[in-house]
């Protein structure tokens, strides 16, 4: 059966290939056999599950492709299941193109494990990675359909971090195969609970030997938004938008992790019946009449500034779309801005879930009580 093995060069010499084997010489260790001892717990995520096998191996599937995390100095188990990639530990010099995936590896103390970045530094709105990036201790290697494959071989790349974009360039994942790096595809994007993508640390903690620290923090970040749950909903009616250059409304579909985060926050999301439409896109373009029409007597307004940039007044808002003047939540003041930073910060969900309700519960809180939003005056 043949099993795909990854090193951190571009080729490994036919000795090395026969050191993984565990059959370098007549006296070395023979190759020990993968066997499952328990299934890792999970409490929200259902995009990646982890078998935990002797020897400290632990088998990663996320959706049809399996990841073998072999411990530092252990021999790569035979018989492993066909196409399974090796992620031989310590991981390091990974390529990081799935943006959602720095907050976690800054949160577990791991930002050194990343040398080579698909985004660059002004993409940033994490200031660890900026930093990193501007200091030169991160390198841009290309985004996801164009990477340096120079650099990303001369970095000595253990491991290529992508999320699903990657599949409509499968060249480029073939290609890194080929020169000897493993590329995992993350899905956490694919979760439709706030917590169950947060929890996606548990699988970075696994990767990079963090496995109780990210434990620790995933409990940690619960935690903050346990009090909620025995609260009431508020009554409050909820719209979270962002206004097109071609005039059109994008909002999140109702099985959006959005509209569960407003959801648990104790609001209503206005759009909740807005369903897949045969698509994995979370969000939906609607025209502005059927968004007044859904919205218009929301009691608050979300604006999402992460795509078409943030908006400081209600002047401007309104010079984006006119009939917003007559939106109920525009007349009563009750209108409030997301951060930009707010999709790469997964880690810091349960913040904006409490500023939510904050919002829905308080009125107007001040905006030094708020981390993720501002009020439109």
């Amino acid at each position: 059966m043949q099993t795909k093995h990854f090193g951190l060069c571009a080729a490994l010499s036919a000795a090395a290939l026969l050191l993984l084997a565990g059959c370098a010489g007549s006296g070395s260790t023979a190759a020990p056999t993968l066997t499952v001892e328990s299934s890792y717990p999970l409490q929200y995520a259902k995009q990646f599950t982890v078998d935990e096998c002797t020897g400290g191996y632990e088998l990663i599937t996320i959706a049809d492709s399996q990841y073998l995390v072999v411990p530092q100095g252990a021999a790569v188990p035979e018989d492993l299941p066909q196409g399974t990639t090796v992620l031989q530990q310590p991981i390091e010099n990974i390529y990081l193109v799935s943006t959602s995936a720095m907050d976690p590896i800054i949160s577990l103390g791991a930002l050194d494990s990343i040398a080579l970045s698909g985004t660059k530094a002004d993409g940033w709105y994490l200031p660890e990675a900026k930093a990193a990036m501007q200091a030169g201790q991160i390198a841009y290697a290309g985004k996801y359909s164009a990477p340096d494959y120079e650099t990303i071989l001369a970095s000595g790349c253990g491991l290529a971090i992508e999320n699903t974009m990657i599949y409509h360039t499968p060249e480029v994942k073939e290609q890194l195969e080929k020169f000897g790096i493993p590329v995992l595809v993350e899905r956490s994007s694919y979760e439709t609970d706030p917590l169950a993508r947060m929890e996606w640390v548990k699988l970075y903690g696994i990767l990079l030997g963090k496995k109780q620290e990210a434990e620790q923090l995933f409990d940690t970040q619960v935690q903050c938004v346990a009090p909620l749950e025995n609260q009431q909903p508020t009554g409050k009616t909820v719209a979270f938008f962002s206004i097109t250059s071609n005039n059109l409304v994008t909002v999140r579909k109702g099985s959006d992790y959005v509209a569960r985060m407003i959801e648990m926050a104790g609001g209503s999301y206005v759009f909740d019946d807005l369903t897949d439409s045969g698509n994995n896109l979370a969000t939906i373009n609607l025209s502005l009449e059927d968004f007044y029409a859904g919205a218009k007597d929301a009691d608050v307004l979300l604006y999402n500034s992460t795509i078409e940039g943030s908006i400081a007044s209600t002047e401007q808002l309104v010079e984006k779309c006119p009939l917003l003047v007559q939106f109920k939540a525009v007349q009563n003041g009750n209108v409030w801005c997301t951060a930009q930073s707010l999709f790469q910060q997964s880690m810091e969900l349960p913040d904006l879930i409490l500023d939510m309700n904050r919002v829905f519960t308080e009125g107007t809180p001040a905006d030094s009580e708020l981390t993720f939003l501002t009020h439109v005056e």
